[in-house]
């Protein structure tokens, strides 16, 4: 089989109220290019006899014990076979719609990493106003320990090419991957672009998983990869 262009990791916890909307606009929206990657991460509902039925021959659907996002991502990125990989949640925070124009910059000058950001774009970034100021000063303390110029460091768009996340040994397990990953490409000198996406944001009445305690835990990742010698973060 080909190599597909993209390979989209999608982590799933008990989101059977939105799985088949997203499972549907994804593959609307990349379908014809990409391969999904989906890993239920030890749902209590039906998210895994859904993704069962919603797969395409091409797609792949992992099973795991309940072990966290990372965990669940982390397990994803070992089958990826795309140029190019993203995570996707089974959500309806992000538009898979912007996916295609994401990709097709970030291969028109064959990228390393592209981030989409939500804070480039006029929209309504919360619901709620803590969650904001706690996203935005993540982005603050990453920009000052690694001198990048990020403006969205916790989104969830971070398209990588495969061949680079490949040599990244992600270790976390929750939501520290998601700066792990940051962390890896800064330390690792490789650029990082942002372009504009939408955001749909929804409440923790809604399902938002994230809370006050993984603001603290992405902040000493932060710092614990910035001062590591960067030979003790590839092992």
């Amino acid at each position: 089989m080909d190599q597909p262009r993209l390979s989209i990791v999608m982590p799933v916890y008990n989101e059977e109220r939105t799985l088949e909307r997203i499972v549907d606009r994804v593959i609307q929206a990349c379908g014809s290019f990409s391969e999904i990657i989906f890993v239920n991460d030890g749902s209590k509902d039906h998210s895994l006899s859904m993704l069962q039925r919603l797969k395409r021959p091409q797609d792949t659907v992992l099973t795991k014990p309940n072990g966290g996002k990372g965990s669940a991502v982390r397990m994803g990125y070992e089958h990826v076979r795309g140029r190019y990989t993203i995570v996707q949640d089974a959500d309806l925070e992000y538009s898979p719609e912007e996916i295609p124009a994401l990709l097709s910059h970030a291969e028109s000058q064959n990228l390393p990493a592209l981030f989409g950001s939500r804070r480039l774009k006029k929209q309504k970034q919360f619901k709620h106003f803590i969650v904001f100021i706690g996203g935005s000063l993540l982005t603050y303390i990453c920009n000052l320990l690694y001198g990048t110029r990020l403006t969205d460091q916790p989104t969830c768009y971070k398209m990588v090419r495969t061949d680079v996340l490949k040599t990244f040994p992600m270790k976390e397990n929750d939501f520290r991957f998601d700066p792990e990953l940051t962390c890896m490409l800064a330390r690792n000198h490789f650029p990082i672009v942002e372009l504009p996406i939408s955001y749909a944001p929804r409440s923790f009445e809604e399902g938002k998983k994230i809370n006050w305690k993984d603001w603290f835990k992405w902040v000493w990742v932060f710092v614990k990869m910035r001062f590591t010698p960067l030979r003790m973060l590839r092992k």
